[in-house]
């Protein structure tokens, strides 16, 4: 998940006057309805809803009986951690995301379909785990999720928008430590024809990221102008796929000959 805002790096005691205040609110302003990144991390705006809502488009029409299983596999390079200040309590807030996708067909690149990040409050045992997910799930009983073969926890979704769903839920430091070493995790959520969909997202590398340094907020920024970049021209080339398919549907059929 990238942002569109640069984010002040960890700050040390000396520089904390001059910091610069990252929002918090779960609640997204913007046009981000279209991107995960931004209100599912404490910030305004980012790319990953913009593409999610494909994935989460297609399972909503169809909505398919039963259980369903995706396995999903990672979008990005690798994890990001963003490091910023909590404008509400002021402390140091790091986060640790990463999109995930499925591809439509063998060989093409993924395309998003759930983010995941992992907020960590400087000195405080709780963290919190949240979530971007597709449109057309049921709301009400909520997510659940476990780490390797480890006991389910629970979690609450918190707002939606067009383009997808937030949740999160609140869990000890343990839990986190376990990610860090462990290989999946399982999301089990509900459509609305009350089938259970259950996400297998791997681990791989994220305490390594999580216990790593911050990324630069140019490099973020950069990353975000890619992106963005990227998903506009396939924007475009599908609209002109689009437009050609209708184009030859509604063509008349050329005149037979006469003889």
């Amino acid at each position: 998940m990238t942002r569109s805002r640069n984010y002040p790096e960890p700050e040390s005691a000396g520089q904390q006057d001059n910091r610069k205040e990252l929002p918090m609110s779960t609640h997204i302003s913007r046009s981000c309805a279209i991107a995960l990144a931004g209100a599912l991390l404490f910030v305004g705006g980012g790319a990953l809803a913009q593409q999610a809502p494909a994935a989460g488009a297609a399972q909503q029409q169809q909505q398919p009986q039963g259980p369903i299983a995706a396995e999903l596999v990672a979008v990005q390079p690798d994890w990001t951690k963003v490091c910023g200040t909590d404008p509400q309590t002021k402390k140091e807030m790091c986060y640790t995301t990463r999109d995930f996708g499925v591809s439509a067909k063998e060989g093409e690149a993924p395309q998003p379909l759930l983010a995941l990040a992992i907020y960590d409050p400087k000195g405080d045992d709780q963290k919190i785990i949240r979530l971007l997910l597709p449109p057309g799930l049921m709301l009400k009983p909520g997510f659940r999720f476990s780490i390797d073969k480890g006991a389910p926890e629970s979690g609450a979704f918190e707002i939606c928008f067009p383009n997808g769903c937030f949740a999160e839920a609140k869990v000890k430091k343990t839990v986190v430590d376990g990610m860090k070493k462990a290989e999946k995790m399982t999301v089990v959520v509900k459509n609305q024809a009350n089938g259970e969909v259950t996400f297998y997202l791997p681990l791989a590398n994220f305490g390594k990221a999580f216990d790593g340094p911050a990324v630069d907020p140019k490099v973020l920024e950069e990353q975000q102008k890619k992106l963005q970049e990227e998903l506009q021209k396939k924007a475009e080339d599908e609209r002109k796929k689009l437009e050609a398919q209708k184009g030859a549907a509604t063509s008349p059929a050329p005149a037979a000959s006469k003889k």
